[in-house]
């Protein structure tokens, strides 16, 4: 669950009740609040951007920033350039309003610049924020978990390929494909009411490179296929992609059992005619 780990917005953080009492506004970056933040660090260090990692919703009173334009506009490409999420500076006495080099250059470099005009605890926003990931990830994970039961299900139940990705189809909202190693479509289903269900193949094969995809381990011998969720009818979710590898992972099986199913046979009729050579 690495690639599509849980993690909250920018917008989803400024809503929480720790940050709301801190009369939080955005003054640049308004086009991204929609980026998930990965963690929350404090400080007030200068250079403190060579400190993160990117994904940061970052808080500061600004005492590390420094009074010229020249050393704020830097402040905040630095951070841009690191792919920090957002930037929270409460206003007080280094700073009883945002320097307009500052404001400038977030809305350059297109990084959410919030100011926080009244005073919060930045372990307060900390704890808030990571209990919110943390939470969601847990949600992730109960998710996930319920439904690899159902694909388990449907295949212990005499389902197979198709009944798992029609399952797929609807959880994710979205038109699903299986690929062959070689390309070639092997297999596809559509949610109800899918705004391509007359022509699924015809956007597969428009906008497959548009897709959300996970490899399909193949059986010795074969080459890896590719399972792609197309989202035409719904925009992509961090459970997409955690659907897609629970999935992957079942047809992965369904695909082994058929192999070994023929092995078996054709070991079954070897036997057979062993015996009959035999005279047994």
């Amino acid at each position: 669950m690495d690639r599509a780990s849980a993690r909250i917005t920018v917008a989803q953080a400024l809503a929480l009740p720790v940050l709301r009492r801190g009369l939080p506004e955005v003054v640049a970056g308004h086009e991204r609040l929609d980026e998930p933040i990965r963690w929350v660090h404090a400080g007030e260090v200068p250079n403190i951007a060579k400190l993160l990692r990117g994904g940061e919703l970052l808080l500061t009173t600004g005492m590390g920033i420094g009074a010229g334009a020249h050393a704020q506009r830097r402040f905040v490409a630095d951070l841009a350039h690191r792919g920090v999420a957002a930037v929270a500076i409460e206003l007080g006495r280094p700073f009883p309003a945002l320097p307009p080099a500052m404001v400038a250059a977030a809305r350059e470099h297109g990084l959410p610049l919030i100011e926080l005009r009244r005073e919060v605890p930045f372990v307060g926003v900390t704890e808030a924020v990571h209990t919110a990931i943390v939470n969601q990830h847990y949600d992730l994970l109960r998710r996930a978990e319920d439904l690899q039961q159902r694909f388990s299900a449907a295949i212990v139940h005499g389902g197979g390929i198709p009944d798992v990705l029609r399952l797929l189809a609807e959880v994710v909202g979205n038109p699903v494909f299986l690929e062959a190693g070689d390309g070639r479509l092997l297999f596809h289903a559509t949610p109800l009411d899918s705004a391509v269900e007359d022509d699924p193949v015809g956007a597969w094969a428009r906008a497959a490179d548009a897709g959300v995809s996970v490899g399909v381990d193949a059986p010795a011998g074969l080459t890896q296929g590719r399972l792609v969720v197309l989202p035409l009818d719904a925009p992509p979710v961090p459970f997409t992609e955690v659907a897609l590898e629970r999935a992957a992972a079942i047809v992965a099986l369904a695909l082994l059992r058929g192999r070994e199913d023929e092995r078996l046979q054709a070991r079954g009729r070897g036997d057979l005619l062993a015996a009959l050579a035999a005279g047994d």
